[in-house]
């Protein structure tokens, strides 16, 4: 048995080691002065982070009363993978273009920077994730009472929930939240997640090994005795009569989670730094996945056939250890669950906090003037959101965790965030996506998902009245939440998430399919849909302006303006760094094309450190245009529109000269009309065939902009390569 004290110094010597990790790995890339790649091993190991206290403890647990259905939560996410070069490699690419920081930013940035839609998916982020965070708290501090036999009363955690509550505070504002990073990527925090990754993976496997042939005579002996002893549901693919649907459930929900959890896709896709660094994740990451799961099931009839009790399943991986005196095995085995907790919780509050105050707290201290000056300590509030955070996940663990075992309060964040598959989905792969199919989706299903599954949570908790579960409101059988319109004999997880993605997949469609967005939206969506797909081929730039702008206001002005979100040192050597990768730092005076282009890159800097959605709100109210700028801006597809305008008047010319004559017979009266009827139609088909011509004239000019970036970055990159030839040449 172990002492409180020991055990936290054993943690905080392991953290320590970390943290150096990551100081090691952050200040080799600022030696280095170039944009460093990254490492693939690291980011592969680091996506491991999907393995939380639900696998190191959890699965176990699950296995116990349910045989291999605990596959399913790993088995969608193997065929999630399978698909990673056509879904995420293309999220990627986006992100690259964007700056986008979050899947709250991703999505929001997809359909016409809406804010709106940036702060529903940050609330059903916030109020979905909680519990998976309650989750992690919960195990960690199970754990450690466990091994230090000291013990707390139902439903308060007392000195070791608070404890280890302040060290996860602690912990991750270290890691993650330390500085207001522009390119939010964090690559000394993920080296360190990726030996946590390494460290609860040893774990897992030492204890198994310690178990299935130590304790046992192998696989063959467990299995034998599983069978004498009548467990043999252990070793089974299905428990109950709806374990097909389980199954299925389970899949679908893995699937989604591995690319719509918040911490996934922000390690996934803006934690990436090449995305070549996908092809290694995308062999590696499932061969963990395996190796983590091969011994879940010997543990679990390990612990049964040694009497424990199976309410106690879920730390079958200490208890078997604790029982046989291995203290080292059972101080590695809570280092690795210990790891997998906490892994989880550092980047999911850091994920959170930074799309809280980007998309929750910034749009409010920009409505009103008096708070505007608290912009600049937006790195403090989102140390103050990590706080709210983790204190709001160590209530609803001391509140509901008791009741319920690891896997069941997975399963409800698991819901929450599959309402994000269809928008994200969508606007990866389906043009007509728009922003009102997405609102509506998004809160239809995060609606159902509240009324389906968290209020039962709550009612069986005793907040609401047990009749709502049974009777229906105002006595309507058919909105049982558990058995919405008659839908019955389902497990609650597999009931909501079918009438949430019903109600969600369809309002999306519909929306999408009759609301027509406006030229803003369409303009973006070609743009953000061309990301995608960026291919080699160059075009010719629009020359021919007069470089009449001054640029030292200019970036004067946009110096200003991110002063007001970052410190002025990193405003003034951004501004610098945007002119000196348009060229136009030695200019007096710069085009029209030049200072869009200018306020272009302005606006990804910033969306690095508060959103896309909220970047481009900040530019759209800060930055201002002259009126030739305006005129000259509106220049630019004049040649595009004077085709439109030529046939507009033509068709007024032909009404005109049509005025005299007929005017008192009814048959030249209709016939006038059927040809005015016709002469709209055919206007009508003009029109749509040069907007089209608009929008892949506009398309050819953005990807001309996106290689002529890459090729300097590429520059950029061969320059600093010679340059360390030649110096150790020298």
């Amino acid at each position: 048995m172990f002492t409180p004290l020991s055990v936290i110094l054993y943690v905080t010597v392991y953290m320590g080691l970390l943290f150096a990790i990551a100081q090691i790995v952050e200040k080799r890339i600022q030696a280095k002065g170039t944009r460093s790649g990254g490492n693939r091993w690291i980011y592969a190991l680091s996506l491991a982070v999907y393995h939380t206290s639900w696998t190191f403890y959890g699965s176990v647990g699950f296995a116990a009363t349910s045989g291999f259905i605990y596959l399913g939560i790993y088995g969608g996410a193997l065929i999630g993978i399978a698909f990673w070069w056509v879904t995420l490699r293309r999220a990627i690419q986006a992100k690259e273009t964007f700056r986008i920081t979050s899947i709250a930013d991703f999505i929001s940035t997809r359909y016409n920077r809406s804010q709106k839609i940036a702060a529903l998916v940050t609330l059903i982020s916030l109020i979905g994730i909680v519990p998976y965070i309650a989750l992690q708290l919960k195990a960690i501090i199970s754990s450690f009472e466990l091994i230090t036999n000291t013990s707390h009363t139902a439903g308060d955690y007392g000195f070791s929930g608070w404890l280890i509550t302040l060290f996860m505070i602690c912990f991750t504002i270290i890691f993650g939240v330390r500085k207001l990073d522009p390119t939010e990527r964090h690559q000394g925090m993920i080296a360190a997640l990726a030996a946590e990754c390494v460290v609860k993976l040893v774990a897992f496997i030492a204890v198994g090994v310690f178990v299935t042939y130590t304790l046992f005579d192998g696989f063959g002996d467990i299995a034998q005795r599983l069978r004498d002893a009548n467990l043999d549901h252990v070793m089974s693919f299905t428990a109950g009569e709806n374990s097909g649907l389980m199954w299925v459930s389970l899949m679908i929900l893995s699937f989604s989670a591995i690319h719509t959890l918040p911490r996934q896709f922000h390690v996934t896709v803006v934690e990436n730094s090449d995305r070549s660094h996908l092809k290694t994740a995308m062999w590696l990451f499932p061969l963990y996945i395996i190796a983590i799961n091969i011994f879940v099931v010997p543990i679990a009839a390990a612990g049964l056939l040694q009497g424990i009790s199976p309410a106690d399943a879920d730390f079958f991986v200490l208890m078997l250890p604790q029982q046989a005196g291995s203290d080292g095995l059972t101080i590695l085995a809570f280092i690795g669950g210990f790891s997998a907790a906490t892994g989880m919780i550092i980047i999911t509050t850091m994920t959170l906090s930074t799309m809280a105050s980007n998309h929750l707290l910034l749009p409010v201290l920009e409505r009103f003037s008096a708070l505007k000056a608290y912009r600049i300590y937006l790195l403090q509030l989102r140390w103050v959101l990590v706080s709210l955070i983790l204190l709001g996940s160590l209530w609803f663990a001391q509140e509901f965790a008791e009741s319920y075992i690891l896997v069941a309060i997975g399963l409800l964040s698991f819901v929450a965030v599959l309402q994000f598959l269809p928008s994200l989905f969508g606007g990866l792969f389906w043009k007509k996506g728009n922003s009102l199919g997405a609102f509506l989706g998004l809160t239809s299903g995060f609606i159902v998902w509240c009324y389906s599954l968290l209020i039962p949570t709550f009612i069986k908790h005793g907040w609401f009245n047990e009749a709502l579960l049974t009777e229906g409101p105002w006595q309507i059988i058919a909105l049982r939440p558990e058995a919405l319109f008659g839908l019955e004999g389902l497990h609650p997880v597999t009931h909501a998430m079918f009438w949430s993605m019903v109600f969600n997949v369809g309002l999306y469609i519909l929306g999408s399919l009759i609301f027509s967005p406006n030229k803003s939206e369409r303009t973006l969506t070609t743009e953000f849909i061309a990301s995608l797909t960026t291919t080699s081929s160059r075009r010719a730039r629009p020359t021919g302006l007069d470089a009449y702008i001054l640029l030292h206001p200019k970036l004067e002005e946009a110096k200003s303006l991110l002063a007001e979100y970052l410190n002025p040192e990193k405003a003034d050597q951004a501004v610098e760094k945007i002119a000196d990768d348009l060229q136009v730092h030695d200019k007096a005076k710069v085009t029209i094309i030049e200072l869009v282009e200018f306020h272009r890159m302005v606006e990804h800097v910033l969306a690095g450190s508060i959103g896309a959605a909220s970047a481009h709100q900040a530019i759209e109210k800060t930055i201002r245009y002259n009126t030739r700028e305006e005129a000259d801006l509106k220049a630019l597809y004049s040649h595009i529109v004077s085709e439109l305008q030529n046939t507009e008047k033509e068709t007024a010319s032909d009404a005109n000269g049509s005025g005299g004559y007929g005017y008192g017979l009814i048959e030249d009266l209709q016939s006038q009309i059927d040809e005015l009827e016709d002469k709209v139609r055919h206007q009508s088909s003009t029109i749509n065939t040069l907007e089209s011509k608009l929008d892949a004239r506009y398309e050819e000019i953005f990807k001309y902009r996106m290689e002529a970036q890459k090729a300097r970055q590429e520059n950029e990159v061969l320059q600093d390569e010679l340059k360390v030839i030649l110096s150790k040449q020298d």
